[in-house]
């Protein structure tokens, strides 16, 4: 079984010793390329030239940054997912959303030895992804709040710091309280066959549960979201703070009731929708900034990859 392993050396949980030891365990079982990411986007072209080559499994060592950027390479020329390397995850990042989803252990080790049993026993499981306009997202993408915090990490890691849990809350709590517009909701949904809804402050859009974590607890608006089925959809109607406070316990799980009621629109299993914005608003995908956007296009992508577990 011929592989390829894309490794990320700056990863936030990745360390050589560690990298070492998965490589000869993973190259015990198959015939192992090794090819380490240099710049941004590279580990799309990595993903291509693997594909291209007829490689039978795609490995990555990274955050949810690098994975997506492999899946979007995976998926650039159409390709279906018979005519593609299957798709091996070992957490490397701080958060690794799309890994804890499927199932594996955040520990990179625990999850090499999952990847390794279900490469020798053939196990593998066929999912669905998200698409914003052209690029494709794995288990969350948003407009709105969400994509300023990402906004604020990666600038936060352009200056050499690492983000943090909590430098992620307190960029939250300082958007909602002083750099939102909390008054006029900017945000509208379209969809076909449906008439337009307005008076949306922000799109949260899932393609799994969880949305994300907040170090080891679940962050979930749509908890029934999953990659066997089409996308949902978290939006806040109000930014009322004692309105906003409810939702955000029933996102924690906290309380009894599940996110949405009067204060919120909460939608299932969507094939196709829009998201319209009356000014320019952050948009990220699986916590990637992709810049300000007025208008995306969110379509469900079903059966696209084969991933080992």
């Amino acid at each position: 079984m011929r592989a390829v392993l894309v490794v990320n050396p700056s990863a936030t949980t990745t360390r050589p010793r560690t990298r070492d030891v998965l490589c000869r365990a993973l190259g015990s079982e198959t015939k192992l390329e090794i090819a380490e990411t240099r710049h941004r986007g590279h580990a799309a072209a990595l993903a291509r030239r693997s594909a291209d080559d007829g490689v039978d499994v795609l490995a990555v060592l990274g955050g949810d940054g690098t994975v997506n950027e492999v899946v979007n390479g995976l998926l650039r020329d159409g390709r279906g997912a018979d005519d593609l390397p299957s798709l091996a995850v070992i957490p490397g990042g701080s958060t690794n959303v799309f890994a804890r989803a499927l199932g594996l252990p955040n520990d990179p080790v625990e999850a090499t030895g999952a990847v390794l049993e279900g490469l020798r026993t053939g196990r593998r499981r066929r999912i669905g992804l998200g698409k914003a306009d052209s690029r494709y997202f794995t288990f969350c993408a948003g407009l709105g709040i969400d994509a300023e915090i990402v906004r604020a990490a990666d600038a936060r890691r352009s200056t050499g710091i690492r983000a943090s849990n909590s430098m992620h809350t307190r960029t939250a709590f300082r958007y909602f309280f002083t750099a939102s517009d909390r008054r006029h909701p900017p945000l509208s949904l379209a969809r076909p066959g449906h008439r337009t809804v307005r008076g949306l402050f922000c799109a949260f859009v899932q393609n799994t549960a969880p949305w994300t974590y907040a170090g080891n607890r679940q962050l979930n608006p749509s908890p029934e979201a999953s990659f066997d089925t089409g996308l949902d959809l978290f939006a806040l109607r109000t930014m009322r703070t004692t309105s906003a406070a409810d939702q955000l316990v029933r996102v924690l799980g906290k309380g009894r009731r599940p996110p949405g009621g009067r204060g919120a629109l909460v939608l299932h299993d969507l094939d196709e929708f829009t998201v319209l914005a009356t000014r320019l608003l952050p948009c990220q995908v699986d916590g990637e900034y992709l810049g300000e956007q007025e208008q995306v296009n969110f379509r469900s992508a079903p059966d696209a990859l084969d991933v080992v577990l």
